[in-house]
């Protein structure tokens, strides 16, 4: 992935924190659930509850089980667990730079309306939890493949992107693991078409976070978090990576298929969305517009929109279709 070297604004002092609004009450009527969903990040770690069922019910094809059992609700409980309890630390962690972005302002160890300490009891407690739950509802190798996820993404990802774009490449490694996960919940081990679900989903997230850095381009600046529309200003780079990751993911949706994991129905629609996906890309790169440009959001807009369409369909075709 090609990062240029173009000197960048210089993020703006601490002082100059998003006035917030003003705290909820702790009575507010669904104020704590609201909490503990922006703690969490409920709707990434629903994605990836999503993620885990794909290989779940892949995994339990192959193998001639029942796809709903008792064993999907112990890995799907046991992942978002983790998903979770990860999600809790990295906004610990993240809680002084979140204060600086509008998108982020709003959650509550930022706000106040929950303690750090609470904040940090919950990650923990989810995340080793959710990896003890694995272990023993389901296999030993899940919940340490769950606990390593997790681990990757707070102890690598997490502080790199302070440091270099490269954080996106690293970080889409513990990003692409739910899959394997469900699938590992089932086999008991990592097989070749753990690594194929695996493979979509790391190509799949570049265009994915590369159009929300682009849209909040502003806000990661202003809180020194070096995506790469941040670091280069022309967005040539954040162009070329959102191409070359939408054509590679192309062939790589096409490999359940060609391995009997799904059938022709899944092969014709994966090319298409592949090809609705890509066309969404190259109408962003015809424009020539760099991030900075208002103009230019609509399309990134766009980019984003494909990415949140794309995988939903992708692996709900593959389940709909898979072969036994």
């Amino acid at each position: 992935m090609s990062t240029a070297t173009q000197p960048i604004s210089q993020p703006r002092a601490r002082a100059e924190v998003i006035q917030l609004p003003a705290p909820r009450t702790r009575g507010a009527t669904g104020a704590g659930l609201r909490d503990l969903a922006e703690l969490i990040k409920a709707r990434v770690t629903t994605l990836i509850v999503l993620t885990a069922w794909t290989g779940f019910y892949l995994a339990a094809a192959k193998s001639g089980i029942d796809s709903f059992s008792l064993l999907l609700v112990h890995a799907l409980v046991g992942i978002g667990m983790v998903a979770a309890g990860t999600a809790a630390l990295n906004e610990a962690i993240e809680r002084d730079i979140d204060a600086l972005m509008h998108r982020t302002a709003v959650r509550p160890l930022v706000t106040g309306t929950m303690s750090l300490q609470r904040g940090i009891l919950i990650g923990v407690g989810l995340t080793i939890g959710g990896a003890a739950y694995l272990a023993f509802a389901c296999n030993l190798l899940t919940g340490l493949l769950a606990l390593a996820t997790s681990i990757a993404y707070l102890a690598a990802y997490t502080p790199l992107k302070r440091v270099h774009p490269l954080c996106t490449f690293v970080g889409a490694f513990p990003g692409a693991m739910p899959p394997v996960l469900g699938w590992a919940a089932v086999r008991g081990r990592v097989d070749f078409e753990a690594f194929v679900l695996f493979a979509i989903v790391f190509f799949w997230q570049f265009p994915h976070f590369h159009s929300i850095a682009w849209l909040y381009r502003e806000d990661y600046s202003r809180a020194n978090i070096r995506m790469l529309p941040v670091v280069e200003s022309d967005g040539r780079s954040t162009v070329r990576a959102i191409l070359l990751y939408l054509v590679a993911l192309i062939p790589a949706s096409t490999v359940p298929s060609l391995v009997g994991m799904s059938g022709r129905v899944y092969l014709v629609g994966a090319v298409i969305l592949g090809l609705l996906f890509l066309w969404t890309g190259i109408r962003l790169g015809r424009a020539a517009m760099s991030p900075d440009n208002k103009d230019s959001k609509p399309l990134a807009r766009r980019v984003l929109l494909a990415s949140v369409l794309y995988l939903p369909l992708l692996f709900a075709l593959m389940m709909i279709n898979s072969t036994r």
